[in-house]
């Protein structure tokens, strides 16, 4: 087989559609790919024929030109697909299985990945620790928005679905299992909500509204997304959300009033957990709401937390950022109260989350129906080619989450 049509980056604000070589058990030189990693031979991967391949907000950075991404960089790491030929090197995936593909690539091997902290890989990225599929400074791995992909270590990575026909009916749902959900999971499991929780999400964009709707999952008995996007806001009330719009003030002066006043001697709304679905493209609030403010979600963040209570930092935040508001953003450096954190005993969790450790579990909610996690994000199935379409309106705050459907799999399927 030859050929492979796939999204690539052409520079700040432009994505294209263009043909590649079809995968093979060795990593080539190209845009983003680590010299050490030329040559590389991957025996134990398979290639697989994408079902899906989602459009992420963290794509959107690099497309932003906020990040040293090169251009030609082909994207993509939220995977789902079909696996059509297998390294030999695979032991127990085989041809025909339908699989979600975390996207965070881990070897399965070393001292991180046996500890669960797939996020970190010690053996995937030479830069750094922790690698993805399509994404600046991750090693190089060919993205996965295009209509073939290879993964590596196959018989590690890939979550296989128990019913293949079942996986391709849900399949819209799955899709959301390679990144999302489960992000957005671990947001809340790192900010310790669990029964009868009050949490604050900021963002309302997929991530958040995944982060949501795992406040629900986990237990939570009130749930506030909070956001600058009216559109995203009337979504996360659609599955019973509630709701501040940023632009028209603090959040912890809204969040009082949804709450009321939970410790009068103090003044302050206190909920039990936050999650920062934002990351570092964040705006300020109020008058400054169309101000691009970095530090002002995790220091919102901590003013409406109560003391002891526990931050999960799902949102992308960069060590490289070209377009930083200042000298100190652009290497990640942000003003924060970490003394407000610190006196409040807070605890913050941060990075990518590990896949591996939620998807499963997440797996089983889907096809067992215990959440519509397509539907409370607002998925939507578009062919390949639609893809620049799909990232413009995206971009310019679509309240959705851009599914690509290369070979026709999610055709007629909805949320």
């Amino acid at each position: 087989m030859s050929g492979n049509k796939a999204v690539v980056y052409q520079g700040p604000g432009r994505v294209e559609i263009r043909d590649l070589d079809y995968p093979t058990y060795e990593m080539k030189d190209g845009p983003g790919v680590n010299k050490m990693n030329v040559g590389r031979k991957t025996p134990h991967g398979a290639i697989l024929k994408t079902v899906a391949s989602n459009i992420c907000g963290s794509d959107q950075h690099m497309v932003r030109g906020r990040t040293t991404a090169p251009e030609g960089l082909v994207l993509g790491h939220e995977i789902t697909g079909e696996v059509i030929d297998v390294g030999p090197d695979v032991e127990y995936i085989r041809v025909g299985d339908v699989c979600s593909v975390p996207f965070n690539i881990s070897c399965g091997r070393c001292r991180n990945c046996k500890e669960r902290k797939t996020g970190v890989c010690l053996n995937v990225n030479p830069d750094r620790p922790g690698s993805a599929y399509g994404y600046v400074d991750m090693g190089g791995w060919v993205g996965g928005q295009a209509e073939y992909v290879l993964v590596p270590y196959a018989d590690w990575n890939l979550l296989k679905f128990p019913d293949r026909d079942q996986a391709i009916e849900k399949a819209l749902d799955l899709a959301m299992l390679s990144d999302i959900f489960p992000t957005g999971y671990h947001g809340c499991v790192s900010a310790g909500v669990t029964t009868g929780s009050t949490v604050y999400i900021a963002g309302a964009g997929p991530v958040g509204l995944a982060a949501a709707t795992s406040a629900f999952l986990l237990g939570a008995a009130v749930v506030i997304v909070g956001d600058l996007n009216d559109e995203r806001l009337a979504q996360a009330r659609s599955f019973g959300c509630e709701t501040i719009n940023v632009s028209q003030g603090e959040p912890a002066e809204q969040v009082q009033q949804i709450l009321g006043r939970a410790a009068p001697a103090i003044g302050q709304p206190l909920v039990d957990s936050a999650v920062d679905a934002v990351g570092f493209e964040a705006r300020g609030h109020g008058r400054d709401s169309q101000t691009e403010m970095p530090a002002t979600v995790l220091n919102s963040l901590m003013d409406l937390t109560r003391a002891g209570g526990a931050i999960g930092v799902p949102g992308l935040y960069v060590t490289g950022d070209p377009g930083g508001v200042d000298e100190a953003a652009k290497v990640g450096s942000l003003s924060l109260r970490l003394g407000l954190g610190w006196a409040k005993s807070h605890s913050f969790v941060t990075g990518q989350c590990p896949v591996m450790k939620y998807n499963h579990g997440l797996m089983m909610a889907i096809l067992h129906d215990r959440v519509q996690i397509a539907k409370n994000v607002n998925a939507m199935a578009i062919p390949l080619e639609q893809a620049p379409q799909g990232y413009q309106e995206f971009d310019q705050g679509a309240a959705r989450k851009y599914v690509l459907d290369p070979h026709g799999y999610l055709r007629g399927r909805s949320n």
